[in-house]
């Protein structure tokens, strides 16, 4: 098993480094590559990651054509033909995003069964607002075994209320609106980056769907839809992860590509802290002096929030940081698990339901730490870094589901990292 093994308590990142297409884009955009019965689908910018490849083995169990080249971050998908209605529970079961195909195969199909998703332990994420949100529109739901089957001849247009923003959710009702007939509203949708980027696509494939990064849809039904060529966003995320990378270690690095609106609420709490953070033309550059910081507080939100899948990273910030921080956990209920194996590391924290007490500025001690999830895995190799002596950190299958070379990445600004087998 691989692990990583950081030299830290000396590292300061300094230079430019390149994100990926995004992981939470890509994903549903795969899964409506499902919706069209005629032409190819191509997406480039295509991330390399453990999860792409899940999909696209998701996507190529139900009969379709998926080609995945690496060398040019592109993938091709011809779903023409005749299209199963089972998703492969060998696949599904590994990611939780794969429910995603529930909403395009019933909507193109008129069945579909899908297996109960898995993924990262962060929390129950229960899948009701997609199932609701199908109903409405006229499916039939049955679970049973483990498995979720939904029946509709077609579906048809409705006003569906989210009780949460569920980005899943809203992402699956999106694809299935786009055959139903008639016209559907989402309304409390997500807004989420990815949202826009999963409508700009369905509406090149010929699509009608107005409203998003609002919290309000309206797709208008069509009877077909066909293939598109579509650039994937690029890694809000992952932008973000280098962007605190840059914050704890005094640093100075430019983070290519990366989009200042998609950042907004990551940027202004660091602006807060006391990070200089400027919009450059190749991207976002990040400046710290790690003694001039400040505590702050930060409670994690649906878009345009402040961003849960950077709350563990943003941990490991106030680490180092002098005083008291505060960090509320709103999304996940179960999403501290670092701060444990931070504890490993002499991190003095207090846990009080979604609160999380971070005792920033004193010496951090490497330790042999594990992940316990996807940006879990992030911020504790990032926490290595400041760390005084030897970090290694196990279990890196959860970060090869988000992070593509991220130990080179980090080399390459300096940091005294490497990847070993055993």
């Amino acid at each position: 098993m691989d692990k990583i093994i950081i030299e830290g308590g000396h590292t300061r990142l300094e230079g430019e480094v390149v994100i990926e297409g995004a992981k939470n884009a890509v994903l549903p955009l795969l899964a409506a590559t499902i919706l069209p019965t005629e032409g190819k689908t191509r997406l480039t910018n295509v991330p390399i990651l453990s999860d792409v490849f899940t999909m696209n083995h998701v996507v190529r169990g139900l009969n379709i054509s998926v080609d995945f080249d690496e060398d040019q971050n592109m993938v091709t998908v011809d779903a023409s033909g005749d299209i199963l209605d089972v998703a492969p529970y060998e696949y599904v079961s590994q990611m939780r995003a794969s429910i995603v195909v529930l909403g395009p195969i019933l909507a193109r199909n008129g069945h579909a069964k899908v297996s109960m998703p898995g993924g990262c332990t962060i929390g129950s994420r229960p899948i009701d607002l997609h199932l609701k949100g199908l109903e409405a529109m006229g499916a039939e739901i049955r679970q049973s075994g483990g498995d979720i089957t939904a029946t509709a001849s077609r579906l048809h247009g409705t006003t569906i209320y989210m009780d949460f923003p569920s980005v899943g959710a809203t992402q699956n009702l999106m694809m299935a609106a786009t055959l139903a007939e008639g016209v559907t509203i989402i309304e409390n949708a997500a807004r989420e980056p990815e949202i826009v980027d999963l409508a700009l696509l369905l509406n090149k494939m010929g699509a009608n769907v107005k409203g998003a990064g609002t919290e309000t849809l309206v797709i208008t039904g069509v009877d077909r839809l066909h293939g598109a060529d579509h650039d994937v966003v690029q890694d809000r995320i992952e932008a973000g992860t280098f962007m605190v990378a840059a914050a704890m270690t005094s640093g100075n690095v430019l983070i290519r590509d990366a989009v200042w609106e998609h950042n907004r609420p990551l940027i202004s709490k660091l602006r807060e802290m006391g990070v200089e953070v400027t919009d450059e033309e190749k991207g976002i550059r990040v400046k710290s002096d790690v003694k001039k910081l400040r505590p702050v507080t930060v409670k994690t939100m649906p878009h345009p929030g402040f961003p849960t899948d950077m709350q563990a990273q943003f941990t490991a910030l106030m680490a180092v940081v002098k005083g008291e921080s505060t960090m509320i956990e709103t999304v996940f209920e179960n999403r501290f698990q670092h701060l444990e194996e931070m504890r490993r590391m002499r991190l003095h924290s207090e846990i009080l339901r979604d609160t999380a007490m971070i005792h920033g500025g004193e010496e951090l001690q490497g330790a042999p730490v594990m992940s316990t999830d996807l940006r879990a895995s992030a911020a504790l190799i990032l926490t290595g870094m400041v760390a005084k002596g030897r970090t290694t950190v196990g279990k890196l299958t959860h970060l090869d589901r988000g992070y593509y070379h991220f130990h080179q990445k980090l080399a390459q600004l300096g940091a005294k990292i490497q990847r070993v087998t055993g």
